[in-house]
This record gives C-alpha cells, structure tokens and sequence, in this order.
C-alpha cells in the first residue's frame, strides 16, 4: 500500500512519468497473478480437505462456504493406525538419512576445501558429475539395485533404504558444502592453531560453528531426500508394516472402490507438514547457506 502510495506521490511531484507508473504497475500485476496460480493448488487441496464431499470437486470443496468446512478428514487420518505406523517408518528412514549424509558430508567437504591430496580435483569433478548424471540414469540403477538388493536378502529393511538415500544425496550436499566452507577464512583457523588448538578443536570450535548455514541446508536437503522420496520405497519395501508415509498415501487409491479424495488430501498434507516445519525453523540458516553456496535464486 505504501509503494502505491509513493508511486502516487512521486507521480505528482514530477519524479516520475505516467509510464514508469504504469510498467510498475504491469510488473506488480504479473508477479502477484503468477503468485495466485502457484498457490492455487496449494488452496484447491486444503479447500478439497476440508469439504464434506468425496471428489476433487465436490460442491462445497473449490470456492465453498468456509463455514460448511470440517476437519473430519483430518480426524480420520490421525486416528488412522496405517498413518500412525507410516509417520514413525519415516522417521526412522529420514533419521538414518540426514545422520549418515551429515557424517560423511561434513569431513568430506572440509578435506576437499582445505587439503590438497592426489586426485582431489578429479574427485570433485565426479562429484559434480554424479549429481548431475544419476537423475538420468535412475531407471537403470533401480532395476539393478532391487535385483541386488533382492539376491542378498536386503529389501525390507528401513535402515538400508535410509542409507540407500544417504548414498544419493552425499554427492550434492558434499559439493554445497565445501562451496560453503571455501568462503570461511583460513586465517580463522591458522589463529586457532597458533593459539594452540589442535586439529580437532579447530573443527569443533571453528570452522563447525561458522558453517551452520551451510549445514542447515545440508539438513533440509537431506531430510526432504529420505521423506519425500517413493519409488525406491515402493520397490525395496513390500510388508505394509513397513511402509513409510510416502508409500501409505500412495495406497490411498483405490481405483475399484473409489478414493475419497478428502481423506487423501488431509494425508498429503500432514505428510507434507514436517518438510514445511523443518523449512520454516531452519530459513534463515537455509538462506544464508545457499547464497555462500552460490545457489541463492
């Protein structure tokens, strides 16, 4: 409202011309209409969760009087056992996953920012080559992993699914990470050291403190790769009882009986809302993160 205001003013002060008024005008049009469409799935699965209807366009649901809304859906997805044993399956997988991907990421993009070795260069080539080729190559890893996985007797299991995750998304957060820490001086280290610190205090005390950002970010990357994930799931895990949440909202569907489209959209979103949590407390960590890690948008 104040820039509006400002515009006005600056019109009638002769500070700006009727066209540069209106290009900002345009401009703000576009970037709020864009806005609307992208939120407005967001809107439709709310609305649709909150209706008393069956489909994806019940009467009631898109454009419905909010008072006719009721949270039976979302009553019905917390009292559901399937829900209850999914949330704690994916836990489990996303513990193992944001635990080994920190482990070996943060050591790993510490030695390849501050240490010369033979190869390094190579290495983090291939990083970046790995991260960038194995989207393409998902299919094929796929169909060999579950033939491996199947001969050695490892499908079924929540803590190889969660290091299967690990292993996919050390590459990147290792190459995020080190673009991070190459920004943290070594003089802040060499000072530690003269003080008389050895190796170790220097990462605890030094260089782990300055890269919090960048380990948020690692984070939240890395626990959005073991929650979110439902190919490998569905391919690796076949006792229900070990479905994680990504898996159980799948088996919402019901093409013979008719899914209730209401109950699935308060499932996607309680499924959705740990990601969304984990975001929001760790956002300005995450910010600064990607910014020193050249990823800021």
């Amino acid at each position: 409202m104040s820039t509006i205001l400002d515009a006005i003013a600056d019109l009638r002060a002769g500070r700006r011309s009727p066209v540069d008024v209106a290009k900002s005008v345009l401009t703000t049009g576009v970037a709020v209409g864009l806005l609307l469409l992208l939120l407005f799935p967001v809107y439709w699965i709310v609305t649709v969760a909150l209706s008393r209807g069956t489909t994806l366009s019940s009467p009631g649901s898109l454009f419905g009087d909010p008072a006719a809304y009721t949270l039976d859906s979302f009553r019905w997805v917390l009292e559901n056992e399937s829900f209850r044993r999914g949330l704690l399956n994916s836990l489990i997988v996303v513990t193992v996953t944001v635990t080994v991907t920190l482990a070996f990421s943060i050591p790993g993009a510490y030695a390849l920012s501050r240490r010369e070795f033979f190869g390094r260069r190579k290495l983090l080539y291939g990083y970046i080559l790995f991260t960038q080729v194995g989207a393409g190559l998902s299919i094929a890893v796929l169909i060999a992993l579950y033939a491996l996985f199947s001969g050695i007797g490892l499908t079924n299991n929540l803590l190889v699914l969660g290091l299967f995750y690990a292993a996919g998304a050390i590459p990147f957060n290792t190459w995020l990470l080190k673009t991070f820490m190459d920004n943290i001086p070594v003089s802040y280290e060499e000072a530690a050291i003269v003080d008389g610190a050895s190796q170790w205090q220097v990462m605890r005390e030094v260089i782990l403190p300055l890269a919090k950002p960048g380990i948020a970010a690692v984070l939240v990357f890395a626990w959005t790769a073991g929650w979110n994930e439902f190919i490998v799931a569905q391919t690796l895990i076949h006792d229900p009882d070990l479905y994680p949440l990504s898996v159980e909202l799948y088996g919402l569907i019901d093409d013979r009986r008719g899914t209730s489209w209401p109950q699935f959209a308060a499932f996607a979103l309680l499924f959705a809302l740990p990601v969304a949590i984990i975001y929001f407390l760790a956002q300005k960590q995450v910010e600064s993160g990607l910014s020193f890690g050249g990823m800021e948008g």
